[in-house]
């Protein structure tokens, strides 16, 4: 085994061991704010380590574009889609505001709904 074939293992399995984290943590955790941190977090890095083992593995120069494209739209994507997904589950309550440590977005609407009424 050459070095760029143990690098692209070891990144592979890393990528691998995180995207399973990442399923678990989607099955096991208690609400929404929880679930979407394990979908987003491990799972990119968890796919950039893939791309990048793929990368190094094929050690193509045609594919090496191709693979950075893939990682910067979901490191572009994941924050925004996260992002959505929780303003969403807060507008319908599928919060669960027992587990929150410091809720910002409701005194950021009090206080916006405070301001329209004077």
């Amino acid at each position: 085994m050459t070095v760029a074939q143990v690098i692209a293992a070891v990144c592979m399995i890393a990528g691998s061991a995180l995207t399973l984290v990442a399923a678990i943590g989607i099955a096991r955790f208690p609400d929404l704010l929880a679930r979407m941190h394990a979908a987003t977090k491990p799972q990119v890095l968890g796919l950039m380590l893939m791309m990048a083992g793929l990368a190094v593995g094929l050690g193509s120069s045609q594919i090496t574009p191709k693979v950075l494209l893939v990682v910067i739209f979901q490191m572009l994507t994941a924050p925004v889609a996260a992002h959505m997904v929780g303003r969403a589950g807060y507008r319908t309550g599928k919060i669960r505001s027992d587990l929150l440590v410091a809720d910002e977005l409701t005194e950021d609407l009090e206080a916006a709904r405070s301001r329209e009424e004077s």
